[in-house]
């Protein structure tokens, strides 16, 4: 009596076992794998690892209508412009940013194609923009402009020297360290 008694206890464990373990994602899938939860350790992992694979690493565009607000906002004051000019300004600035930007991704144009092509859409967009100033106006917004040019430049090289500088750094470092 006592081997049956021992072989019936030893078939209800397993049958405990087999059932809680199936109710729990199995014996190796870990705790709740599609039933509780998000899953079990690997599927955190692998839902921790999507998500900055899917969202690629290249910076966010900035709206035109913003960057042409910007440009407004710092022209009001040398120009003088009042709000309807600036308004309307804006949406002339903001119409050739996105006619800039769809140019200079056009990939069938060569690179000759898209300076001549943003060439004419500067030269137009400075029309448009006349046509809303008063002569006293336009020539502010000639020294305007070419002030911004220089402006633009100078942070371009700003750019190129600070990167030129962390270059030297990363060179000399080693040097300090051997020295030390």
């Amino acid at each position: 009596m006592k081997p049956t008694h021992s072989l019936i206890l030893l078939v209800f464990g397993l049958f405990c076992f087999t059932s809680a373990s199936a109710q729990y994602g199995g014996y190796n899938n870990g705790y709740g794998n599609n039933g509780y939860g998000r899953g079990g350790a690997m599927g955190r992992d692998r839902s921790m690892m999507a998500g900055p694979q899917s969202s690629p690493s290249k910076p966010k565009e900035v709206p035109a209508e913003e960057t042409a607000a910007k440009i407004v906002e710092q022209m009001k004051p040398e120009v003088n412009l009042d709000e309807l000019q600036a308004i309307a300004i804006t949406n002339v600035l903001a119409d050739s940013l996105k006619e800039q930007g769809v140019l200079l991704k056009n990939e069938s144009s060569s690179q000759d194609q898209k300076i001549e092509q943003i060439t004419a859409l500067r030269e137009s967009t400075t029309k448009k923009i006349s046509a809303f100033l008063n002569p006293d106006q336009i020539e502010k917004y000639k020294n305007f402009m070419e002030n911004f040019k220089e402006v633009k430049k100078s942070k371009s090289k700003k750019k190129k020297d600070s990167k030129d500088q962390k270059e030297v750094k990363e060179e000399e470092e080693p040097t300090i360290k051997l020295e030390e």
